[in-house]
């Protein structure tokens, strides 16, 4: 299915009289966690495309399994404790990879794929996520899996760049062979294959630079600097952050960051979004957003207190349920007026998302930005109480399909990098690739790749300030997040058997 949608994407670019013999490099973005497991002799195939026939047609018996394990499968539970166990706790595993096991990361899928389709397996020639899968058909080769994708796999130690032994030993024999080395995400694979060349009129010096994770590239196309933060507000929030010195935690992930060698990103997502705030709206401000609103502005920072809890569905971050209201003595109250309401439900939810965000190693500094997208970043008033909360400016950036964005700005970054730094080609045990020369590869050196990015993007457009943070802000917010620390593992604590 993805290959055919290649084949009508191109198709009806082409059609549309896009000149691709312009195109100086390309790169691209796939759904985090996803696999695809290539059938032995499918490297040759790859080599020798006919520009004749369609890809979906060439490739049709190249794929071992038939149907690729997605970020949507819950069914490994038994491999994800049995990956925790090797690595010797949950805790453990999330210092080492990032994150702590999960059902949907790429390595419990092939631990499960090893052990319930064992043929299957041992017909597979390779091993590549949604991403290094797409930029292998256009490098018409086996494309390395990039450092940030790679970080969401539980198979990747984030400090060392290159894949945890224990991790790749507990999941399945010989596994290293099966994914070849991970490389930086600037790295440059080759120039695209002839098949594109012929077939759709490429440039035989078009570069693929490395294709990396949804979520890695929209933190591109958002143009996150060293310290900001972006905040997704939609039917489920999503906190961006870029980070120098993580702290992985039994919530949330930390990435090696797409931009920067030698920093992190990190990634939080909070089930109870829009939606729950549509029911506040709804049962507290007459189903009114302008209502919603006042109640926002005639309610003081802290709301005197009163905090609450509102999981309608079970959250993410942190695991709980229920909607749990606070008065200002930490005593458990059955409801809240209208108004006092509405904010609590805004306050706790923005304390909670700094809480967590500070757990995993963020910390705000004098030049932190707030970048909110989504629907509910229309809401001046809802974004002002973020800004207080974070104690930082909120601004806004209107970056729809933002992989997709941030896999253009790769594309052009990639090369950059080479240009500004010399070129040297590594070749490992299982891949060669264009990099950076000499030991600016893992160096302070390192933050030119970032600079060099922001060069690339500065004539993007300008992210817009809609809100500061309230004097007092600092003052209220510090004392309210350790109190929220503090009732938020009593509602965990209340929940436990």
């Amino acid at each position: 299915m993805w290959v055919k949608a290649l084949d009508l994407l191109l198709d009806k670019m082409k059609g549309a009289g896009l000149a691709f013999s312009r195109v100086r490099a390309l790169s691209g973005s796939g759904q985090q966690h996803g696999s695809v497991f290539w059938r032995r002799g499918a490297s040759e195939t790859l080599q020798n495309l006919d520009p004749d026939q369609y890809l979906h047609q060439l490739l049709q018996v190249s794929f071992s399994v038939s149907q690729s394990p997605v970020w949507m499968d819950s069914s490994s539970t038994r491999q994800c404790a049995d990956l925790q166990a090797a690595a010797g706790g949950a805790m453990r595993l999330a210092e080492l990879t990032g994150s702590r096991a999960y059902e949907r990361f790429t390595g419990n899928q092939i631990s499960k794929v090893r052990q319930t389709r064992p043929e299957e397996f041992l017909n597979t020639e390779r091993i590549s996520l949604v991403s290094s899968f797409a930029a292998s058909l256009f490098l018409g080769g086996y494309a390395a899996i990039d450092f940030s994708d790679g970080s969401g796999m539980n198979l990747l130690d984030i400090r060392t760049r290159d894949w945890s032994e224990i991790c790749l030993d507990a999941a399945a024999p010989h596994l290293g062979r099966l994914l070849g080395a991970p490389v930086p995400s600037t790295a440059v694979l080759g120039p695209v294959s002839s098949y594109f060349v012929q077939r759709y009129g490429f440039s035989e010096s078009c570069r693929v630079v490395a294709f990396t994770g949804d979520n890695p590239a929209s933190l591109a196309g958002m143009r996150l600097q060293p310290g900001d933060v972006a905040v997704s507000l939609g039917t489920s929030d999503t906190v961006f952050l870029w980070i120098q010195q993580p702290s992985p935690a039994l919530e949330g992930h930390v990435f090696c960051n797409p931009l920067d060698w030698q920093a992190f990103m990190a990634l939080l997502c909070f089930k109870n979004g829009s939606l729950t705030r549509e029911r506040i709206r709804n049962e507290s401000a007459g189903g009114s957003w302008e209502l919603f609103s006042l109640a926002l502005r005639d309610t003081p920072l802290g709301n005197n207190g009163h905090m609450g809890f509102y999981f309608d569905s079970m959250e993410i971050t942190p695991p709980a349920v229920g909607v749990h209201l606070f008065d200002p003595d930490d005593n458990k109250v059955s409801s809240l007026s209208p108004r006092v309401e509405v904010r609590a439900l805004v306050e706790g939810q923005f304390l909670s998302r700094r809480l967590h965000a500070e757990r995993l190693g963020y910390s705000i500094t004098p030049g932190t930005r707030v970048l909110a997208t989504g629907g509910a970043s229309s809401n001046k008033d809802l974004l002002q109480v973020l800004s207080d909360v974070f104690n930082a400016p909120v601004y806004t950036l209107d970056v729809s399909n933002s992989a997709c964005l941030g896999s253009a700005y790769r594309a052009l970054h990639g090369p950059l990098v080479l240009l500004l730094l010399g070129v040297v080609r590594l070749q490992s045990k299982y891949c060669s690739y264009l990099t950076p020369r000499g030991p600016c590869v893992f160096s302070g050196m390192m933050s030119q790749s970032a600079a060099s990015f922001f060069e690339v993007v500065k004539k993007a457009p300008e992210a817009q300030l809609v809100a500061t943070p309230h004097p007092s802000a600092q003052q209220v917010y510090g004392q309210m997040l350790q109190r929220c620390a503090r009732l938020e593992e009593r509602v965990l604590q209340d929940a436990r058997p």
